[in-house]
């Protein structure tokens, strides 16, 4: 089935279509600056055929009508027509405690997600605009929504659990989501697959690590904790995002300097993390350079983000009483040989030991033969697991029509 997977940001729509035949890319690109000047999009085929179109992009609407447009050109497209677009798949950031799996968008379901907007205000109003745009531009296509959160939704109660008053949980679903579930999911199954395993099998960390950064612990196939909380903030450091603080800090913080609630967010989320402390770059391959450079705020950063991740393992391999794989993903995961050696470095007291050749070629596995734990580099596809998902419940509802 040729597939449409949508991204949709405030300002911005991830594309790709996928043939789930072949598992196969036709076309991918990306939007930007939606509702701005200088909007762009970047379009790229299969054959490696390239073009950026500048245009007046007001918002989703019109930026969906500009991806179907490009994917119908004569030049650069890949479809003849848009019934080619045979069903589209959305990554929606949360889907609260109602969906643990993907589901077909529905009216109902959009009202869901509509309620579900104090949760993640920051992504779900942007997720339904997409959703909303293509319903108008491309009718005829079924639409399915792929939740972040859906991976981890069957976390058991000790694990998304915080420590405040229960009803506070029932009343307002304060609880841990986690995010990332479908490059989480995708990984630990490749990992899985790569090893010749089940991954029932299975005990798995998976870092998830980019300019926002998760850590899962999945037994036998399951999400039994993740790093991310009640929002993407909390956790690992990330590119701007401060991950685990003393709840009591921010509001030490939010006294001393006179901050508003949406000031204090601002500050949590855009202005801490690698930036925070480097004062140098949300880049972790523009820290490491600083680092090189005998940066001193830069080398706090490095080994901050490299001690939060060994602690993480270290927690999680407690949670599940042991651990067999360890994977590395996301764009710093996939990329960064430096952060991969130190986050590893002295775990060989737990049977974990890496090659330093395997991981400077960046390898999918780049453990030592000897060592009991498989220390695992593998590139994420979110993309292809809404693809795939889409797919499976459109030929479902297809079949039973």
């Amino acid at each position: 089935m040729k597939t449409l997977v949508l991204n949709c940001g405030s300002s911005s729509i991830k594309y790709q279509f996928i043939d789930t035949v072949t598992n196969t890319a036709l076309a991918k690109g990306l939007v930007e600056r939606i509702g701005m000047t200088g909007a762009v999009l970047t379009h790229k085929r299969y054959d490696g055929d390239e073009i950026k179109i500048a245009g007046e992009i007001l918002d989703h609407t019109i930026a969906v009508e500009y991806v179907l447009g490009v994917m119908l050109s004569k030049t650069h497209g890949v479809i003849d027509d848009k019934e080619d677009i045979e069903a589209i798949g959305h990554r929606v950031v949360h889907g609260g405690e109602t969906f643990s799996k993907s589901v077909l968008i529905t009216d109902d379901v959009i009202k869901v997600l509509q309620d579900n907007i104090e949760l993640a205000p920051l992504h779900n109003p942007h997720n339904i605009k997409g959703i909303q745009a293509c319903k108008k531009i491309l009718p005829h296509a079924p639409q399915v929504g792929v939740f972040d959160t859906a991976f981890h939704v069957k976390m058991p109660p000790i694990a998304f659990l915080y420590g405040i008053p229960y009803e506070l949980y029932k009343k307002h679903k304060i609880r841990r989501y986690g995010f990332h579930g479908t490059s989480h999911l995708y990984v630990s199954r490749k990992a899985a697959g790569i090893l010749g395993k089940d991954v029932k099998d299975l005990k798995i960390i998976t870092a998830h690590l980019g300019n926002g950064c998760s850590m899962t612990a999945i037994k036998y196939g399951q999400s039994v904790d993740t790093s991310m909380g009640f929002t993407p903030l909390e956790g690992l450091l990330m590119g701007t995002r401060s991950g685990d603080i003393d709840p009591s800090l921010i509001l030490y913080i939010m006294g001393k300097e006179g901050l508003s609630l949406h000031e204090a967010a601002t500050l949590l989320n855009k202005h801490s993390g690698l930036i925070g402390i480097s004062g140098e770059s949300s880049d972790m391959r523009e820290i490491i350079a600083a680092v090189k450079d005998k940066n001193k705020k830069a080398g706090y950063a490095f080994d901050i983000f490299n001690y939060r991740v060994k602690k993480y393992f270290g927690a999680y391999s407690a949670a599940m009483g042991g651990v067999d794989v360890f994977v590395f993903t996301g764009g710093i995961g996939e990329n960064a040989v430096e952060v991969r050696a130190e986050v590893c470095k002295d775990l060989e007291y737990m049977g974990l030991s890496i090659d330093k050749e395997k991981n400077n070629n960046n390898e999918d596995i780049i453990s030592t033969d000897t060592s009991k734990i498989k220390v695992m580099r593998l590139q994420t596809n979110e993309e292809l697991v809404i693809a795939m998902d889409t797919s499976e419940i459109v030929s479902e509802m297809l079949e039973s029509a």
